[in-house]
């Protein structure tokens, strides 16, 4: 038996993704991530949530910030590489990045993410992670980490066509190993209300905005 862990994120998942951005803007894959790790990063999330240690989360950014639970009624953790799991989880973003930068040359900087916790009845309403020309977030991600999620369980992430916002193109199972990935600044997404507790990790590639004296990303 090997001492190594396998693999956090399945190999072939990198040549599919970037296919998938170049063809459609958005991938999805089924069993990407890896199952034991998948679990240890869903009781991770859940010990956070039990111990009422998550932060409702906003939308907008700096001073714009805004808590809307009309529109989003998530609450999250910032992922902070404090455990041997998440670790694992973010040194396979890095690789996802570096395979990224060397074929679609998007020159990403950095990688940021945080647990997503959602209550049963939570919803995101449709939007963008970012807007042309105005934020450094390039490429969008999600991973999820519920074992067993039944089909009437509720919680899927919609993707809209880039170019017909109204057109449905995929509906994401939140179930775990799936992963899914977009483009941040065309791909409209929503959450559905879920009907159970769901666990994911959202993240973000950034591309290095910094102009003169202003640093972005700001730390």
């Amino acid at each position: 038996m090997s001492a190594f862990p396998p693999p956090a994120l399945a190999p072939e998942a990198l040549p599919q993704l970037i296919d998938a951005l170049v063809a459609q803007g958005w991938y999805l894959g089924t069993d990407v991530l890896d199952g034991d790790l998948c679990a240890e990063l869903h009781s991770e999330l859940q010990t956070l949530a039990d111990h009422d240690v998550l932060e409702a989360a906003g939308i907008g950014r700096g001073r714009e910030l805004q808590l809307r639970r009309d529109i989003r009624g998530d609450a999250i953790h910032w992922l902070d590489r404090k455990s041997l799991a998440q670790r694992r989880y973010l040194n396979a973003m890095e690789d996802v990045q570096q395979a990224l930068n060397q074929a679609l040359f998007l020159g990403l900087f950095e990688y940021e993410a945080h647990f997503a916790h959602y209550p049963t009845g939570a919803f995101y309403r449709k939007h963008l992670d970012s807007f042309r020309g105005r934020a450094n977030r390039v490429v969008s991600t999600v991973g999820y980490l519920n074992p067993d999620w039944p089909s009437d369980g509720g919680g899927e992430m919609v993707i809209y066509a880039p170019d017909n916002p109204a057109c449905e193109v995929a509906r994401v199972r939140p179930a775990a190993g799936t992963f899914a990935c977009f483009l941040a600044d065309s791909v409209p997404h929503e959450v559905l209300p879920t009907r159970l507790p769901r666990a994911s990790i959202a993240g973000w590639f950034r591309r290095n905005a910094s102009l003169g004296g202003l640093v972005d990303p700001a730390h």
